[in-house]
């Protein structure tokens, strides 16, 4: 259908564009295609995504950058000279987003990824390595691949004095954990102790038993657990 549009176009107005009836309708699949493979990007990192660092304003990049390397590679075409003119006025521009999480660096590969296949008309192996991607992706998501075995927290105790500690470690040896202070602090009468704590997986029980064990100790006002993780443990 889009050919017969493109066909009922007047023929000046197609030799002003410089265009073919097939070219303009390549560019206008070229487009397309890197728009609805760059939403299915989009809604895949949407599904997939863990942690509390998730922007909304990504999935607005995910969705415009594909077609955009589409747009430029469309305008290379094969001539060497417009392709390093390109290379260089882009040069200029710096990007100073970090990127808060690697895997976000996967996702802004595959929609360039996906840009340079549909501007170079490699629709077939847009599709297919779409499609490839999307079963890894959900597979790695479904099977939690990299997760650890073990939860690393960080553990604040604060007090008054007296400071013992003997009852602090005889508490943490006793939880199955592993405990290594990272630092100590004493003086005004108040005294703080912060620990790196490793705990095994499915075991958050125990941290709470170790925290009201710790809270019933005589001279402790305070016990804190944080995760230090930017994305935190699910």
């Amino acid at each position: 259908m889009l050919n017969k549009l493109l066909n009922r176009l007047p023929d000046n107005i197609v030799e002003v564009m410089g265009f073919t009836g097939k070219d303009l309708s390549y560019i206008v699949y070229a487009l397309l295609l890197s728009f609805f493979v760059s939403i299915i990007i989009s809604q895949i990192y949407k599904r997939t995504h863990r942690g509390m660092n998730f922007e909304l304003a990504f999935m607005s990049t995910l969705v415009l950058l594909s077609p955009i390397v589409t747009i430029v590679m469309l305008y290379i075409r094969g001539d060497l000279v417009l392709s390093l003119g390109l290379i260089g006025s882009l040069s200029i521009i710096r990007f100073r987003t970090p990127i808060k999480d690697t895997r976000d660096m996967v996702f802004l590969f595959w929609a360039i990824a996906v840009g340079l296949g549909c501007g170079t008309y490699n629709w077939t192996v847009v599709i297919i390595s779409t499609i490839f991607i999307t079963i890894v992706m959900f597979l790695l998501y479904f099977t939690n691949y990299g997760r650890s075995i073990n939860r690393d927290f960080i553990l604040v105790v604060r007090g008054t004095m007296p400071y013992n500690d003997e009852d602090i470690h005889s508490i943490l040896s006793t939880s199955r954990s592993e405990a290594k202070i990272r630092s100590q602090e004493i003086g005004e009468g108040r005294w703080e102790i912060v620990y790196e704590l490793r705990l095994p997986k499915n075991r958050e029980e125990l941290a709470l038993k170790m925290i009201k064990e710790l809270e019933s100790k005589d001279g402790v006002s305070q016990v804190s657990l944080l995760a230090p993780q930017i994305a935190l443990p699910v």
